[in-house]
């Protein structure tokens, strides 16, 4: 296009100014101040608080009877992987709900590796493969830790709810990993119940039911508001 034609397209005459300030006004009237979003560090740190109180406060609640125990070296091998796993669900929430922040790995990707760590680390301590009451005792213990995953994913989505998740069910698949990992601890600190297919299908079962049901809470959440914008 050439400089010529541009009055073709373009009014000649300017805006009405009285038009131009009810506009202003009416798009400046509900505008606030709002507080600068806490640093990334500062979320990861907040949402590893979140989790060491909700799996210390459920186990308290319930008896720490499996880490009575549980031997030295499995200490040394459960809850310091557990520790590094919550990092990296933490760091990966945080991410999800900054938009133009780096993404090293989709939470789903975490999620899986962390039930891989986790089951490989339980295959290497527990001897067990008897069943037991397999089936009552192992709902009784997914039962449990789901519910101890709950408050952890509502504390948790409060120290993130300043933020903006573009892909909402990443996000929530990232805090649901965090959540469940947190009734895994709990159950790892409460649970005497050592057989390995109980831990390796109940408690472990925690994590991506937690993932998925926190990932399909923000998906269609979002969807919901959306469509309420759109009416």
């Amino acid at each position: 296009m050439r400089p010529e034609e541009f009055p073709e397209i373009l009014p000649a005459a300017s805006p009405d100014r009285e038009l131009m300030t009810r506009i202003t006004v009416s798009m400046t009237r509900d505008l606030k101040p709002e507080r600068p979003l806490r640093s990334a560090g500062a979320a990861v740190s907040s949402l590893l608080v979140v989790f060491l109180a909700m799996a210390v406060l459920g186990a308290a609640t319930l008896g720490f009877f499996g880490l009575i125990r549980l031997s030295s070296g499995a200490i040394a091998l459960i809850f310091p992987a557990l520790a590094g796993l919550t990092l990296l669900a933490a760091a990966a929430s945080v991410n999800a709900m900054t938009p133009g922040s780096k993404r090293p790995f989709h939470p789903a990707v975490l999620m899986v590796a962390a039930c891989g760590v986790m089951a490989a680390i339980f295959l290497l301590i527990f001897r067990d493969t008897s069943l037991g009451r397999f089936v009552p005792q192992g709902l009784a213990c997914m039962r449990t830790g789901l519910l101890w995953a709950i408050p952890t994913a509502v504390f948790s989505w409060i120290v993130l709810r300043r933020g903006y998740a573009v892909n909402r069910a990443a996000a929530g698949i990232a805090c649901g990993t965090l959540a469940g990992l947190a009734g895994l601890t709990v159950l790892e600190l409460h649970c005497p119940n050592f057989r390995l297919w109980h831990i390796l299908v109940w408690h472990l079962a925690v994590v991506p039911i937690a993932a998925a049901i926190v990932g399909a809470i923000y998906f269609f959440g979002s969807k919901r508001k959306a469509a309420e914008l759109m009416q």
